[in-house]
């Protein structure tokens, strides 16, 4: 499974600017319905603690990056574990223009350390806006796979994303091995073996071989899929099948 995390960006005054897509499916917010607001506002409740809102506000007004778990709660009112870190943003002249947060759902990712982007101490440049843009672009990227689903075709090319994005192929591949720690192949192959681990276990294909179905995940071969497949879940497609009953 590719994690979901939430992106925003707030100017200075702490007041929203864009949101990702990752973070409207996470709380069910949409961007238009938070722009403007802080993000404690929308998404702080009753059993939010005091203690970590303490702490929160006070890395943000010192300016300095910070990492914390609180209950946040989503629009239909449930509550959710958030794991997030927060970076200020500064310009040329050292001056603070923004903050950036990303955020998980602590219910569902239990290790986010193995995620680069909820790291302090990663490679993300939180010293000026190019960070920002870096940032937008990932995600962007990250919501064309996912929306048109471009990891299924087995020709897909660093330059063929690159365009579909205007960007070029030097900085796509920068900044995904920058936000991901990974080159660019082994980014959307992670989206490929999601989505076999998907079909796999999906008894409508139980006629199919492991192989065909991995044709239609965007594998061009055989022994790439399985190296690859072990090389991310940590057991061939053969043992995830019968440790999911399907074999």
């Amino acid at each position: 499974m590719v994690p979901h995390i939430a992106v925003i960006l707030t100017d200075k005054e702490r007041k929203i600017l864009w949101v990702n897509q990752d973070f409207v499916e996470m709380t069910g917010y949409a961007l238009d319905e938070v722009i403007g607001r802080s993000p404690g506002q929308v998404l702080q409740g009753p059993h939010s603690e005091k203690e970590a809102i303490r702490r929160i506000r006070k890395g943000l007004n010192n300016h300095v990056p910070l990492k914390e778990q609180i209950i946040n709660y989503r629009k239909n009112g449930e509550p959710y574990v958030c794991k997030l870190v927060i970076h200020p943003i500064f310009g040329n002249d050292h001056e603070l223009t923004h903050f950036i947060a990303f955020e998980v759902d602590g219910d569902v990712i239990k290790e986010e350390e193995a995620l680069p982007l909820m790291s302090l101490s990663n490679k993300y440049n939180s010293s000026s806006l190019k960070g920002v843009e870096e940032v937008k672009l990932y995600f962007k990227l990250k919501e064309l796979l996912q929306q048109e689903e471009l990891y299924l075709d087995p020709n897909l090319t660093l330059k063929n994303v690159a365009d579909r994005l205007a960007t070029n192929t030097k900085y796509l591949s920068q900044v995904v091995n920058h936000h991901s720690g990974k080159n660019f192949q082994h980014f959307i192959n992670n989206y490929r073996v999601a989505e076999s681990k998907k079909q796999i276990i999906d008894s409508d294909n139980k006629n199919y071989t492991l192989y065909g179905i991995a044709r239609q995940c965007g594998f061009k071969n055989k022994s790439t899929f399985y190296k690859v497949f072990k090389e991310i879940t940590g057991m061939t497609p053969r043992e995830f099948q019968k440790q999911n009953g399907q074999a």
